[in-house]
């Protein structure tokens, strides 16, 4: 158990995730990606919505990706909790107040709008569209580097510099 308890090699990890697409496939006929959970959700909320969107879901062929996005909740609190020499906090202090909830669920909400924008989010255009040789899923992922160096690099930056922090 000491091998589980050390931060694993970047490219054992990246391999595994990569082996995500064809065992999904191949053991379920589904496509690997989380954005399809947030129509789940909404499509669970509101069974007699009048959109589109959520009314014409298949909630019984997609539940599925609620219990996935939810395992992957618990798996990271039970690996920062149990599978670590040093156990880490799950989420930083910052957010345990009103506002930091606050902050957790208007990200979460634009995050979540804009995976559905754009077709998908950053696992299933990067792992899944580009393993099908998605053209729009290169171009989005792309982006994806591009938007997150920018923040980091630039704007990220500047508000934090600006911050003192």
């Amino acid at each position: 158990m000491n091998w589980i308890m050390h931060p694993w090699p970047w490219w054992l990890s990246g391999i595994l995730i990569g082996l995500t697409v064809p065992l999904l496939y191949i053991l379920a006929g589904k496509a690997f990606g989380i954005s399809t959970s947030l129509q789940e959700a909404g499509a669970l909320c509101a069974p007699n919505s009048k959109l589109e969107y959520l009314s014409q879901f298949d909630r019984k062929g997609n539940l599925w990706t609620i219990v996935f996005a939810v395992g992957i909740g618990i798996g990271a609190f039970l690996a920062t909790q149990f599978a670590s020499n040093t156990p880490m906090a799950f989420l930083p202090n910052s957010f345990h107040s009103v506002s930091g909830a606050v902050k957790l669920v208007v990200g979460g909400f634009l995050i979540g709008f804009g995976t559905r924008y754009a077709g998908g989010c950053t696992s299933g255009h990067s792992i899944t569209g580009i393993s099908n040789l998605n053209w729009p899923s290169l171009v989005a992922t792309i982006f994806f580097f591009v938007g997150g160096l920018s923040v980091t690099w630039g704007l990220g930056h500047l508000i934090f510099q600006a911050s003192g922090q």
